[in-house]
C-alpha cells in the first residue's frame, strides 16, 4: 500500500521491537498527518499492532537504523518527512513546531535538541559520546549543533538529494554533515526527552550499544575528512533555536 499524499506530513518511526510504546507514539502523532512505521525485523507484534492502529507499514532491510529510517523516507508521500524514534521517549506532538520552522522557510533542516524531563533518561555514557560528538562537528564545520538526536524535520526531495550511504547508527550524523557540506540553514529546536516506554535501549542502554554507536560514527566522520580534502564542503550555517533568533 502506497502511503497517502494528503497528509501534510509524514512522521517515519524506525522500528524493531516497541510493541509497549507504539500506541502512546501512535496517538501523540499530529492530527492530519501520515504514520509511516518501518519495521525492521520485529518479533514482538509490533507490525500487526501498528496496522491495528491505523499506521502505515514498510519493512526495512538489512537491520540498522539507517537502514530503517531511509526505506522510510523513500516510502513517504508528502514533502515534509519527519522522523522519530517510536519507544515513547520523544513526543510526536512536538514535531509540529519543528515541521512550521521547515514549511516557514526559515531552516532546511530542524534537528531535536533533547532536553531530559524525567530523571535517568540519559546514561551518562551516551550523553558524554553525544557531546563530544557534537563539538567536534561544531569546530569541524562551524554548524552549531547541540544534539546527535533522532529528532528531524527536512523536505523529502532534500534529503534523498544528500545522497546518504549509511544504513547503520551513523545515519543521523551523516545527515547533518552533508547537510552542512550542501550549505543547508540547520537550526535545533528543544525537544522533551524521558525514559522510553519499555524495554531497554538498543543503543544507549548499554555502554556497548554505545561503543558501537560511537564506531558507526567514526567510519562517517573519516568519510566526511575525505569529501572535505577533496574540496567538496561547503560551509553550513549555524544552528540556532528560531525562537531566540531576531526576526
Amino acid at each position: 500500500m502506497e502511503p497517502s499524499t494528503e497528509a501534510r506530513v509524514t512522521v517515519v518511526l524506525p522500528c524493531l521491537d516497541e510493541a509497549a510504546a507504539l500506541p502512546g507514539v501512535l496517538a501523540a502523532v499530529p492530527a492530519g498527518w501520515l504514520a509511516l512505521v518501518v519495521d525492521n525485523g520485529s518479533t514482538d507484534g509490533s507490525v500487526q499492532l501498528a496496522r491495528r492502529l491505523g499506521a502505515q507499514v514498510v519493512t526495512a532491510a538489512p537491520r540498522g537504523y539507517g537502514a530503517a529510517v531511509h526505506a522510510g523516507i523513500e516510502a513517504a508521500g508528502t514533502e515534509l518527512v519527519a522522523v522519530i524514534d517510536c519507544d515513547g521517549s520523544l513526543d510526536p506532538a512536538e514535531l509540529t513546531e519543528l515541521a512550521a520552522v521547515v514549511s516557514g522557510g526559515t531552516a532546511d533542516l530542524v534537528c531535536g535538541r533533547r532536553r531530559p524531563v524525567e530523571r535517568g533518561t540519559w546514561p551518562w555514557h551516551a550523553r558524554a559520546g553525544n557531546a563530544a560528538l557534537a563539538w567536534l562537528i561544531r569546530r569541524s564545520t562551524g554548524t552549531l549543533v547541540h544534539d546527535i538526536a533522532p529528532v528531524r524535520v527536512a523536505r523529502r526531495s532534500d534529503l534523498l538529494g544528500l545522497g546518504l550511504v549509511d544504513r547503520r547508527c551513523g545515519y543521523p550524523l551523516e545527515t547533518l554533515l552533508r547537510a552542512s557540506r550542501s550549505g543547508w540553514r540547520i537550526v535545533e529546536v528543544e525537544v522533551s526527552y524521558r525514559r522510553r516506554a519499555g524495554g531497554r535501549s538498543k543503543v544507549s542502554g548499554t555502554i556497548r550499544g554505545t561503543l558501537r554507536v560511537l564506531v558507526d560514527f567514526t567510519a562517517v566522520l573519516r568519510a566526511n575528512r575525505r569529501a572535505v580534502g577533496n574540496g567538496s564542503r561547503r560551509a553550513g550555517r549555524p544552528a540556532t533555536d528560531p525562537r531566540q533568533a531576531p526576526r
